[in-house]
């Protein structure tokens, strides 16, 4: 994960070693941070998420993201490069959900020590009985996690208490300070250990923290960069979420944002890694937006699939180009999209009799078909969408891969999961057609009655009523499904055919 810049930016004397703290858990975190560098030397305001002071033995540098839900992310990059986090937690409330959902994301990215500060004593009577039940709780939690070391301490940052001098209100505490810790706590500034041999696997368990508003769908593909690599990463299956209150895992099939979940994790080609317990570096990894480069998630590589050891590509003799030029022809992917009604199957069923009778060898996928076989246990959850899509896509690959023209007609309403398709062909052999009907003339035609359905509430996840459907933006051909007849559209995608040589002129 690539941290803030501004972390950087700040000059450290060489004299006194530097921690990088984060606060999370609580909005009282600022008042913690307010006492500590009240007593250290004068503390700099940087601005407003990230604090620098000094102690005589150490300097500081504190990632102090809000703590609403929404900041979860902030508070990952925080994490990721954090030799302390501090989890405040208010004695009053004791522990909250997004307590244990830092706790989780800590224990993520790996930070190697944990302060949990229980503030607000004084409002509980400095009770000794509140502030072991809150300890024990939060131990209980990171036993669920693997929570790295934690030190609890109770303060009352308000008034000072336990945070740099010992509080007479709370005799029965016999720990240190919160800046006590701070100061002789053991900074790892040691890099890993490179002793453990590493391995190479392309199929993963891993443990995922999800950061974005929309969701992590099985079998939709992200960006995955680790240390070393960047690859293409799809997330099939979510083995489970973990509910942040009861901690139990509940079966899922996505992850929304802030959700905490396990699942398997498959590569487009293997990477070196080592489980995260043994090399933080070299086990941990963050997911991106593959059309943004937005950090959509964040997590830990468990252990290696045995099947990634196990499996391996078998290569041929007789190559795609091979088998194409037997035929005469290039093997491509013709990809149709569009909403349902737009003129799809009928425009792809013109299509494949041009080439027939050209003596080109073809076969059409038609999204109906195959959900009346290969696809017949998918719904029309976006989460089903997405592995729909992917099917299909692995098949039309499969399917060129023989040297065949593979003409596919597909709502397929999502741009990542075209994208994927597109990524499963050599550059050049998938040609995108988008079927631009308005929604108007498509629902007018409704021959199969699906849009009167949908209108009445009868089908739900219909595309383009209760369901999106995100245009093509730089499609290679698009056809005008009001004004163009599916003839004068199949002779136009035939002519693009020849144009890029896919057939002979």
């Amino acid at each position: 994960m690539q941290p803030d810049a501004r972390f950087s930016a700040t000059i450290v004397d060489a004299a006194r070693p530097l921690m990088r703290l984060l606060v999370c858990g609580s909005a009282d975190g600022d008042s913690i941070l307010d006492a500590l560098a009240a007593k250290c030397e004068e503390g700099e305001q940087i601005d407003a998420g990230r604090r620098s002071f000094s102690s005589a033995t150490r300097r500081f540098i504190v990632a102090d993201p809000p703590c609403l839900e929404d900041y979860t992310r902030n508070m990952a990059i925080g994490a990721s490069i954090a030799d302390v986090a501090i989890v405040v937690v208010d004695a009053r409330k004791g522990l909250l959900a997004e307590t244990l959902r830092h706790a989780f994301v800590v224990a993520l990215l790996g930070v190697p020590r944990i302060v949990l500060a229980i503030d607000r004593m004084d409002l509980v009577d400095h009770s000794p009985a509140v502030f072991a039940a809150i300890e024990a709780a939060y131990r209980s939690s990171g036993r669920q996690v693997a929570l790295p070391d934690v030190t609890a301490i109770p303060i009352c940052a308000a008034h000072g208490d336990n945070v740099i001098e010992r509080s007479t209100r709370m005799p029965w505490y016999r720990g240190p300070t919160l800046m006590g810790h701070l100061d002789t706590v053991a900074i790892d500034n040691e890099p890993p250990s490179t002793e453990a041999p590493v391995e190479v696997a392309d199929q993963f368990e891993a443990s995922l923290a999800w950061m974005d508003e929309a969701p992590l769908l099985r079998g939709r593909s992200y960006a995955m960069k680790t240390a070393i690599a960047t690859v293409n990463a799809t997330v099939a299956p979510l083995k489970y979420r973990v509910d942040v209150h009861s901690l139990e895992h509940v079966a899922a099939d996505k992850l929304e944002c802030n959700e905490i979940g396990v699942g398997n994790i498959e590569l487009d080609r293997p990477i070196t890694f080592l489980p995260y317990a043994i090399r933080r570096d070299l086990g941990g990894f963050i997911l991106l937006d593959s059309k943004t480069g937005d950090t959509v998630g964040a997590g830990q590589l468990r252990f290696a699939l045995r099947r990634s050891h196990n499996i391996h590509r078998q290569f041929f003799d007789i190559d795609r180009v091979a088998r194409a030029t037997q035929k005469s022809q290039r093997a491509c992917v013709l990809w149709l999209t569009g909403i349902s009604g737009a003129g799809k199957s009928t425009i792809a069923n013109r299509v494949e009799t041009k080439l027939h009778a050209l003596g080109r060898h073809t076969y059409v996928l038609d999204g109906d078909n195959v959900r009346k076989s290969l696809n017949k246990d998918l719904g029309f959850t976006a989460a089903d969408r997405v592995e729909n899509i992917r099917r299909v896509a692995e098949v039309a690959a499969l399917m060129a891969d023989a040297g065949l023209i593979v003409i596919v007609a597909l709502i397929s309403p999502f741009r990542d999961e075209r994208s994927m398709a597109r990524s499963l062909l050599p550059i050049g052999d998938f040609v995108e057609i988008f079927v631009d009907t308005p929604l108007a003339v498509a629902e007018a035609r409704d021959a199969k009655g699906l849009y009167r359905k949908a209108r009445r509430g009868e089908l739900t996840n219909f595309t383009g009523i209760d369901s999106p459907y995100e245009a093509p933006e730089n499609a290679e051909i698009t056809i005008d499904g009001a004004q163009m007849d599916a003839d004068a559209a199949a002779g136009r995608i035939v002519e693009s055919l020849r144009q890029r040589g896919i057939i002979a002129a």
